[in-house]
């Protein structure tokens, strides 16, 4: 069966820039077969999107879902006593809370346009089991694409790092669970709706062991892999006075850079280190709601992308974020890399790329991120007939300077997931009920 989509203007997010104004985009079986301006071809169905814009789905390089159990905690704390403060709260979590979490997590998402979500969970309290699961649970309920990671930490404060000792795992015990996680939920190959990645957490809560052999079982599964890095100076300060070296040498010294590799944050980063990083085709989740919120700086981004850095974008925690709205993380990149390098530094386009194939990109996906024959049909779709894009002669530029918005319709492979701004396979609120009942178990 072909659906033919009409709107005002289709944007495709390919090499080119290709945008239809009065365009359309063909749909076969979940896949694009072709997208265009002025006749139409022949389909089964034809949907009418009068009044909006269409892009491609938006897609989450960097989250913590079970984060939205304890928003607004520690807010005038810095990275390391923001995480002291809820280490111990975060602690509680199980797969009952999980699910809620993640449900909740997730269908923010959605309503803002994101269709594929990368999970970074790492707390895995002992005797607690199930909790990726449930978050896989809840992404198949909702409709969106997941890549869960198998996280972990292994270096508590006993020894050095950050994390209570009662939040580390033994290594052994790791990296069996992770091979039992891809065994039993891993999609491999184009339209992948469950994938599995591995994401020791960061420097300061995880052994040169653990991330040794943690690279060494991805690389052999052919999964990617993910931490956190350079998001604080404190953090730089904390690598050499425990290695000897920064988190960029860190990482190099452990054969952690690569195509199959991107990290969290990168806030700060030296020029040598963004060329390791170029010379080895590392990624980049950008954060930047959640950089501001808890200090840690702005990253140089413009910088990363003129060195042919792959970038993504990143909701990160809703603890450090507080909203899990992908659209106005564009807006958020744009006005940072403008507040940093001046006006000229990012176009509203730019920064939607990094929402849409950049975050595609760097979770090593080909088959999601623009709207091109042979990919996916993951697209959102975006009304331009409101108060806030009146006088918008460019919608694109309009959408993204006065994002965020709630999403009309949200397409993942050719289902709809969200329609009339409303989710079709959950009810929003039996979502937020359930979720309040067991964010009261984290209450302080």
């Amino acid at each position: 069966m072909t659906t033919l989509y009409t709107s005002s203007r289709v944007v495709t997010c390919d090499d080119a820039g290709t945008e239809h104004e009065s365009g359309w985009l063909l749909v076969e079986d979940g896949v694009v077969v072709a997208t265009g301006a002025g006749a139409e071809p022949e389909a089964t169905e034809r949907v009418d999107l009068s009044g909006t814009v269409v892009t491609p789905g938006l897609v989450n390089a960097h989250h913590h879902l079970y984060q939205t159990l304890t928003r607004a905690r520690a807010q005038e704390a810095d990275l390391f006593t923001w995480l002291r403060e809820l280490y111990p709260v975060w602690a509680r979590i199980d797969a009952e809370a999980e699910y809620a979490a993640a449900r909740t997590g997730l269908a923010e998402l959605a309503l803002s346009g994101c269709t594929t979500v990368f999970d970074h969970h790492y707390v895995f309290p002992h005797g607690r089991t199930g909790l990726i699961e449930a978050e896989v649970q809840a992404a198949r309920e909702i409709g969106v694409r997941i890549v869960a990671s198998r996280g972990s930490m292994d270096l508590g404060v006993s020894d050095g790092g950050l994390p209570p000792d009662e939040l580390v795992e033994d290594i052994d015990a790791v990296l069996e669970d992770t091979e039992r996680l891809v065994a039993e939920l891993h999609e491999p190959g184009s339209g992948a709706r469950v994938q599995i990645a591995v994401a020791p957490c960061s420097p300061f809560s995880v052994t040169k062991k653990l991330m040794t052999e943690s690279a060494t079982l991805a690389r052999r599964l052919g999964l990617m892999l993910h931490t956190h890095l350079a998001e604080t100076v404190e953090e730089g300060a904390y690598c050499m006075e425990l290695y000897g070296c920064t988190p960029v040498e860190y990482l190099t010294d452990l054969d952690w850079l690569g195509p199959d590799v991107w990290c969290a944050h990168c806030v700060h980063l030296s020029a040598g280190d963004t060329a390791d990083f170029a010379a080895s085709k590392t990624g980049v989740a950008h954060c930047p709601t959640s950089n501001l919120r808890l200090g840690a700086g702005i990253a140089p981004v413009r910088g990363y992308l003129d060195a042919d850095i792959r970038v993504g974008l990143g909701v990160d925690g809703s603890a450090s974020n507080e909203r899990g709205d992908l659209l106005n993380e564009v807006k958020q990149a744009l006005l940072l890399a403008r507040g940093r390098d001046g006006p000229r530094a990012m176009t509203a386009r730019e920064a939607l790329l990094l929402g849409t194939r950049g975050g595609a990109t760097v979770l090593g996906r080909e088959d999601i991120g623009s709207l091109e024959p042979g990919k996916r049909a993951d697209f959102a779709v975006w009304r331009t007939d409101g108060l806030e894009l009146c006088g918008a002669d460019d919608p694109v530029a309009g959408l993204v300077f006065s994002a965020p918005h709630r999403v009309d319709r949200l397409v993942v492979e050719g289902e709809e997931v969200v329609r009339d701004g409303t989710l079709v396979n959950a009810d929003e609120g039996e979502i937020a009920s359930a979720h309040r009942a067991q964010a009261r178990r984290f209450a302080a």
